[in-house]
């Protein structure tokens, strides 16, 4: 039993969070820090929620990389109607108008791979290119800086504050409950519902999952839906967060969001992923972003080391499930 708990990616990986954690901190004691952990977790926030979107395209058997784009455009155009429209509306209502265009563009997605049953890395990398280029030529490619108010109230909350020893105050952004929130709902997604079960199905095999009577289509339709709607809410609170609503901002990082996945044990070919997996992979990711420096890793490096992670988490699995194969073909030859 031990040696299962041992072997499973998710203790891998919280075991080289926990090294990498106490060689940091070695090297560089300000990483123990209060305010060290505050900035991880706020760091955290945008990329856990954009990572749960992908946990459940990945476990499906697909690829997304839209998601950031979607992101982006439902952050831009939703400060764009609200500094039109309804400048002094509540955040929650920015939070609401930026998860359902997310929504919209997300079934875009859905409808090229189930009704014409495309790959999804190439739809995705289409209307990758889409959603953004009509967002700098059509909606505004120019810095909004003056936000609404709503959002400057937005960044400037905290759960509790706590002094420093240099004097300052480190603050917890509430913005990490709706990481957790989100998370806690697709874990019980994925977990307790009969959709969960076909996602992980059509992950599995897409043929069986038909015969075991899954509507695949909306299934799909369901999973991009889902994905928008969580991109959007990711974007709106990058940029309240940030302040501002800069359309190059967020495209470019999907690199980070896939590797956190990966990292947590999901398998590109679909089938397998878990919450926890990924909430681990999430924070060895920022970890390595935000922390590296402080032993004094060029940045320029950071994005090779997590490449290096990528095809590390990816190799180590395929290699594993290779070797079990050939002794379960061993076994039964003898």
């Amino acid at each position: 039993m031990n040696r299962a708990l041992l072997r499973r990616n998710e203790t891998l990986v919280a075991l080289t969070i926990v090294g990498l954690c106490i060689f940091i901190g070695i090297v560089n004691p300000i990483f123990f820090t209060v305010g060290s952990v505050f900035d991880l977790l706020r760091s955290s926030v945008v990329l856990g929620i954009f990572a749960m979107g992908v946990l459940i395209v990945i476990v499906s058997g697909g690829i997304d990389v839209s998601f950031t784009a979607i992101g982006i455009f439902s952050l831009y155009s939703t400060v764009r109607l609200l500094k039109e429209f309804a400048p002094d509306t509540a955040i929650w209502v920015a939070f609401v108008i930026a998860g359902l265009i997310g929504l919209g563009l997300g079934l875009i997605n859905a409808f090229f791979i189930s009704r014409f049953k495309l790959p999804t890395l190439i739809v995705t990398l289409g209307t990758l290119s889409m959603f953004h280029g009509f967002l700098l030529f059509v909606i505004g490619n120019r810095i909004i800086r003056d936000v609404p108010p709503a959002m400057t109230e937005f960044a400037r909350m905290s759960l509790f504050d706590v002094q420093t020893a240099s004097g300052g105050t480190a603050k917890l952004h509430p913005a990490i409950l709706l990481t957790l929130g989100v998370a806690v709902a697709v874990w019980l997604l994925l977990r307790y519902t009969m959709l969960g079960r076909g996602i992980y199905a059509l992950g599995g095999a897409r043929e069986a999952a038909e015969r075991a009577g899954f509507n695949i289509s909306r299934i799909q339709y369901f999973i991009y839906g889902f994905v928008g709607l969580l991109s959007g809410i990711a974007g709106m609170t990058f940029g309240s967060l940030a302040r501002q609503a800069n359309p190059q901002d967020i495209v470019g990082a999907e690199l980070n969001v896939i590797a956190a996945v990966v990292l947590g044990g999901a398998q590109l070919t679909g089938g397998r992923g878990t919450v926890i997996g990924t909430i681990l992979g999430v924070a060895l990711v920022v970890i390595m972003n935000n922390s590296l420096i402080l032993i004094g890793v060029p940045s320029t490096w950071q994005r090779v080391v997590i490449g290096l992670i990528i095809l590390i988490g990816t190799g180590l699995p395929a290699v594993q499930a290779r070797r079990r194969a050939q002794r379960a073909a061993g076994v039964a030859e003898a």
